[in-house]
């Protein structure tokens, strides 16, 4: 059996432990779909993951047998990340994730880059509908945010 025949477990995160393989999937992930996000922006972000984002939410992660694939971030009802290592992107890790975030975490809503054509096609795919924009992210950068929900 190859390793995308092996069965995909979705479970809670181990931790810190897992923050650095966590990192690791976040850049290449970024790399490979945010090619609007400025070089100091992704160094400022990343250097915030383990310190400031992963610990202000429940993270959740997708394995395929003991190799991590992708996680997902949810606080109170949003998913505020999801991410899938760019090899892995296109072999249902990222719908995994996010069916597992809406049925055991109740997730109805999220944000996402509107430069990100791809992630947003993904989200509006599975149900998700745009109930807002912002011209600036969460952090005040010029990186326009559509806000989605999932209709009631």
């Amino acid at each position: 059996m190859n390793e995308t025949e092996q069965q995909l477990t979705i479970r809670p995160s181990h931790g810190t432990a897992e923050y650095p393989r966590l990192v690791e999937i976040w850049r290449s992930a970024v790399r490979a779909t945010h090619d609007f996000l400025a070089e100091s922006d992704f160094e400022r972000i990343e250097g915030n993951l383990a310190s400031a984002y992963f610990p202000a939410v429940t993270l959740i992660v997708a394995e395929r047998g003991s190799q991590v694939l992708g996680f997902a971030g949810v606080s109170e009802g949003t998913l505020e990340m999801l991410f899938v290592s760019d090899p892995a992107r296109g072999q249902g890790v990222g719908s995994a994730l996010l069916s597992e975030a809406i049925a055991g975490y109740g997730v109805t809503r999220l944000d996402v880059n509107e430069q990100n054509e791809g992630a947003l096609g993904f989200y509006l795919s599975r149900g998700f509908v745009q109930v807002g924009r912002s011209e600036l992210d969460g952090d005040g950068r010029p990186y326009p945010v559509l806000h989605l929900a999932l209709p009631a």
